[in-house]
């Protein structure tokens, strides 16, 4: 079999499974082979680019980060249902439809639940998914169709090959992932989402679909928009074929022949509400006969063949007996509200989270208090409000620990943080989150202790901080039981050698990967690469007042004064020390020389950075690395005459290997790498599926292109590979700046 019929073969094979897996919920084959036919398809994909197609499930998230979104139009309109919380007006309703038909007109009713979710729209031609909407006003709404393919119950085509199928529907998140979604949103010191429709809503307007593609987003699709080439005679039947088609339709329907039988279904569904595993908030009940809809019409908002009746919220009156406060694993302190038990929602609540303290500080939360709670989600106990009324006298505002309640260390909020943290890296509550960032990819890449692992060894108390892993016994560590999720137990086993050879491999990581791995706040990837650059090691860093400079530099040129002798003195003093480290860019020339020129390392980098350096934890750090002969040093620079030095590159697409790795490659050859195409960019390299964003501009400024063959070929000239796309003179690179053009004067 040849390559070309192997990929169409697996790509058919990858959409049933998606299709038994997400839309059916009967996967017939286990997450090693799923894993083993995606990436047997990606690597006949990555040989054979030319064979690769936008429906392809490779092709999910793909692509750069959007500038902003496109506005489309919708033709018909998409309009909203008129909505009510009384059976009567359902009543009227049907008085309606007997008026406005011929009599003795036949009809039956469909209800279904209102999902609460977020309104799109799917418009396939020859059953290829070509456009995703939002609903926007109902005339205009936003093109996200890159962030809309990464759902993967969504199918990329349909076995429908009519010219135009406008499929219309709810995009939610699970109650389970939006429990799942905030609390990672409170770890990092975000501000929670209110509700799972608000995630949803929020996930969708996010300009990077890689990221869209971590939010836990799922679909149903219960009406349709424009049609060419088929009609439905039914709503019933509509929702047979979405359905044969690998749609994801409604997973409760009820065919209702008289209004006697539409109570009764809303009240059932009712009862089930809290089944779903996606909110609803009511029942929609539309008219079956689609040939009947022109008649009926529609206002300038609603069509008039349907109606939503929605459910009452369920919520529940209850005392606040006290608030505590519990530390996560990132250290971030959440106040908690301790309830008097009550019973909601099919549960009884005794405790809700308060989020932080804004969140108490808005709702005037105070312990003694009457409060209104409800469930987030159907999931998440939360306080509503308090009832103002019932208020006991002498009741106080509630004030966040000035101490840390697990270790009593030193707390503090964040610029542009609603949390706050515990900032002692020693502290328990943080063991579990600091061992999992400690052997992370970015960081140690000790890949054979996962979240499970990490939790386990240290809830067993054989690591209390991340250097701990170097003192494991390894015939300990292999005898080690793990429990699955399954509740079975089984040993560690052959991993333990995988540990350590992970452990032995780390002692020769640079430093800026294990700047990363300490968790210095304020100190992701990037900023690491950057703070590392400077130093001879590790260990230097301690006795060298570098980042007080930078601090100092800042200062220095934020005062407003005009005296030029102050400038000229200890602004270009501490210029030319920062310069000779390296940290000095020229910006433009013909700003005044205060405002001339940009640090690498940004003020908030070396606040921390210092901080870091003073605390007791770093030099107990630097004790311990010094005691396992451990000084982690910067990245080596690239000899003189290095096949990549002064040339830059930018990276679009998918290539053979992470795009981590193309990068290590280049600074390791003397190149550097940039995150956008600019009139100094030596070379784009490009991958599979490349950004259209990136390769436009490069084509624009005709910045020459290498695929990974061509690029291969210039870290290698001698061996006589050429590289496989014409590659044209590049620009001269960008020179040093010397010290007599940066100090020779001021402007």
């Amino acid at each position: 079999m040849n390559d070309a019929q192997r990929i169409l073969d697996l790509r058919e094979a990858i959409r049933r499974h998606d299709r038994l897996y997400y839309v059916e919920a009967r996967p017939v084959i286990s997450d090693r082979e799923y894993d083993a036919l995606w990436d047997e398809l990606a690597a006949l994909e990555r040989a054979n680019p030319g064979l690769v197609t936008p429906d392809s499930p490779t092709q999910r998230v793909s692509g750069e980060p959007l500038a902003k979104f496109n506005r489309v139009r919708h033709d018909p309109p998409m309009q909203s249902l008129d909505k009510t919380y009384d059976k009567a007006d359902l009543a009227q309703f049907d008085a309606f439809l007997r008026r406005r038909l011929p009599e003795g007109t036949a009809w039956d009713y469909v209800v279904e639940p209102k999902i609460d979710g977020v309104s799109l729209s799917l418009l396939y031609r020859h059953g290829t998914l070509v456009r995703a909407a939002t609903r926007g006003n109902g005339v205009e709404g936003d093109d996200i169709t890159a962030n809309v393919r990464t759902i993967r119950s969504i199918p990329l085509t349909l076995p429908c090959d009519a010219p135009t199928l406008e499929v219309r529907g709810e995009v939610y998140m699970t109650r389970e992932g939006f429990a799942a979604l905030n609390r990672a949103e409170e770890e990092a010191g975000r501000e929670p989402f209110a509700n799972p429709r608000n995630a949803a809503a929020g996930s969708l307007k996010l300009l990077d679909p890689r990221e869209v593609a971590k939010r836990p987003l799922d679909a149903v699709l219960y009406a349709a928009g424009a049609l060419e080439g088929l009609a439905f005679p039914t709503h019933t039947e509509m929702m047979r074929a979405f359905a044969q088609w690998g749609l994801r339709t409604p997973p409760w329907q009820r065919l209702c022949l008289d209004l006697g039988q539409v109570y009764a279904a809303i009240d059932e569904l009712e009862g089930l509400r809290h089944a779903f595993p996606f909110e609803i908030d009511g029942a929609v009940v539309k008219v079956n006969q689609r040939a009947l809809y022109p008649t009926l019409g529609s206002t300038a908002h609603a069509p008039s063949s349907a109606r939503a009746y929605k459910y009452a919220p369920e919520q529940a009156r209850t005392t606040l007996r006290a608030i505590t406060v519990q530390v996560g694993r990132s250290g971030v302190l959440t106040p908690v509200a301790e309830l008097e038990p009550v019973a909601l929602a099919g549960s009884v609540i005794a405790r809700a989270t308060l989020h932080n303290a804004d969140y108490l500080r808005e709702k005037d939360i105070r312990v003694g208090d009457t409060v209104e709670i409800s469930k987030h989600g159907d999931v998440i106990p939360a306080v509503d409000r308090v009832v103002p009324e019932l208020r006991p006298a002498g009741a106080e505002p509630f004030a966040m620990p000035a101490r840390c309640p697990v270790c009593g260390g030193e707390v503090e909020r964040l610029e542009g943080e609603v949390a706050t943290r515990c900032v002692n890296p020693e502290c328990p509550a943080q063991r579990v989150g600091r061992l999992e960032l400690f052997v992370s990819r970015n960081a140690l890449d000790v890949a054979a202790i996962g979240g499970r692992m990490a939790e386990a060894l240290v809830q067993a108390g054989l690591v209390t901080q991340p250097l701990d892993l170097w003192s494991l016994d390894p015939a300990a560590l292999a005898a080690f039981r793990l429990t699955a999720e399954d509740g079975t137990e089984r040993r560690f086993g052959k991993k333990a050698q995988e540990v350590a050879a992970a452990l032995e491999r780390a002692r020769g990581l640079p430093l800026h990967r294990w700047l990363f791995a300490l968790g210095i706040p304020g100190i992701g990837v990037t900023a690491a690469r950057v703070v590392a650059a400077p130093f001879a090691s590790f260990s230097a860093m301690f006795s060298d007042p570098l980042f007080d400079d930078v601090l100092a530099f800042y200062e220095a040129t934020a005062r407003k004064t005009d005296d030029r002798d102050l400038l000229a003195g200890e602004i270009v003093t501490r210029a030319q020390a920062l310069a000779a480290r390296g940290l000095l860019l020229r910006d433009d020339p013909e700003k005044p020389f205060r405002d001339r020129f940009l640090l690498t390392v940004k003020p908030e980098m070396a606040r921390e950075m210092a901080k870091f350096l003073r605390s007791a934890h770093a030099r107990r750090v630097a004790e311990r690395l010094a005691g396992l002969g451990i000084d982690p040093k910067p990245v080596a620079e690239a000899p003189v005459g290095a096949a990549l030095a002064g040339k830059s590159f930018v990276i679009t697409g998918s290539l053979s290997k992470p795009r981590e790795a193309f990068e290590r490659l280049i600074r390791e050859n003397g190149g550097t790498v940039q995150s956008a195409v600019s009139k100094k960019t030596s070379f784009l390299l490009v991958g599979a599926e490349p950004g259209g964003g990136k390769y436009a501009k490069a084509l624009a400024l005709g910045t020459p292109q290498l695929d990974e063959a061509g690029f291969l070929a210039l870290l290698a000239p001698g061996e006589g590979r050429e590289p496989s796309r014409p590659v044209e003179p590049e620009a001269p690179a960008a020179q040093p700046y010397v010290q007599d053009d940066l100090f020779g004067g001021l402007s």
